[in-house]
């Protein structure tokens, strides 16, 4: 006998606690939406992910034809949960895509310019994903976050505006580099994470704030510029920004990617700006300790592929090292 998990008996008992309640029918709906967010917000496996979506499925089935506005309410609420859950088969980002264009139809017409916002924002994160596994357009996504910023402005919205300029970015840098335009999306991309820097700051945004530290230094470092000793220097500020807010106690795996980050970054910088000839070697055994110490915290964490990577990276630089060699990059991390 195959044993049922803790959340499959939870989801039953609300089934059947919401089944005996004195309510609507929309009501009832709204309690099961209420418990699948519930379960969706600290999901402690894939399992609690597609518990939350059985419930979703289940409010569907209450509203019916008669509720229109809250069924694409639970569809948007439902294509987030479908797209959060890990998997290799993008089947689950493909139907979060197909609810929330459904959920989008009905609240666009019907709901409020903040909720229309907060689904194309999410509808953009799809679409920016199933590009990223070949199967979407980068494009999809890219006009997504711009309507989205329709709404979410710097003045009333800084938070949602900062998490859009980091999308965009993300996604301008996503896009193959195979002509001179690629340098131009390598500016934008700066320019929207300095953009989202400008409304943001240390004390009340500290988690986009660092979000955006972080990648405005993987942009930074990875541009394709003729300035990039001075753009690498720019970097390493940012990313000790970013670990201003990030530390190994309360973020460790999103410290380790900075750590990491910056390791890479500053392996490739001379020890003296002013006189770049006299090479790197001091940065080099400086980056070498800081990819021991992101691999370490990644291995705590779980992320091995992570730890393997920064793992090859640090074995690398120690050859340069000894051989007196100079650095090359690798995979910036967000």
């Amino acid at each position: 006998m195959v044993a049922r998990n803790r959340t499959s008996d939870e989801v039953l008992a609300a089934k059947r606690g919401v089944q005996d309640a004195d309510a609507t029918t929309a009501q009832k709906a709204e309690m099961l939406m209420e418990m699948a967010m519930g379960i969706q917000q600290k999901p402690k496996s894939p399992d609690d992910l597609l518990a939350a979506v059985d419930l979703y499925e289940e409010a569907l089935e209450l509203c019916g034809a008669q509720d229109a506005l809250l069924a694409a309410r639970v569809r948007a609420r439902m294509a987030t949960a479908l797209m959060s859950i890990p998997s290799e088969d993008t089947g689950y980002l493909a139907r979060a895509r197909d609810e929330m264009e459904v959920a989008l139809a009905t609240v666009s017409a019907e709901g409020k310019d903040e909720e229309i916002a907060e689904a194309e924002m999410n509808l953009g994160l799809i679409c920016q994903n199933l590009a990223g596994a070949g199967k979407g357009k980068i494009q999809d996504a890219i006009g997504a976050y711009q309507r989205a910023l329709r709404v979410f402005d710097k003045a009333q919205f800084p938070a949602e505006f900062a998490i859009l300029q980091n999308n965009l970015a993300t996604a301008f840098l996503s896009i193959p580099f195979s002509d001179e335009s690629g340098k131009m999306r390598e500016a934008l991309a700066v320019q929207s994470f300095e953009e989202g820097l400008r409304v943001v700051n240390l004390i009340d945004h500290p988690t986009e704030y660092a979000m955006l530290q972080n990648n405005l230094g993987n942009a930074l470092q990875y541009a394709s510029s003729s300035h990039r000793v001075e753009n690498g220097f720019r970097a390493l500020e940012a990313y000790d920004e970013a670990l201003k807010v990030r530390n190994e106690a309360d973020t460790p795996g999103e410290f380790a990617n900075t750590v990491a980050n910056k390791a890479n970054c500053l392996s490739n910088l001379p020890d003296h700006p002013e006189a770049p000839e006299k090479g790197n070697k001091n940065n080099m055994i400086k980056a070498l300790g800081l990819y021991h110490e992101a691999r370490k915290i990644f291995v705590a964490v779980g992320e091995m592929q992570k730890a393997q990577m920064v793992a090859d990276a640090a074995a690398e630089l120690q050859g340069l090292i000894s051989s007196g060699g100079s650095s090359d990059q690798f995979q910036s991390l967000q």
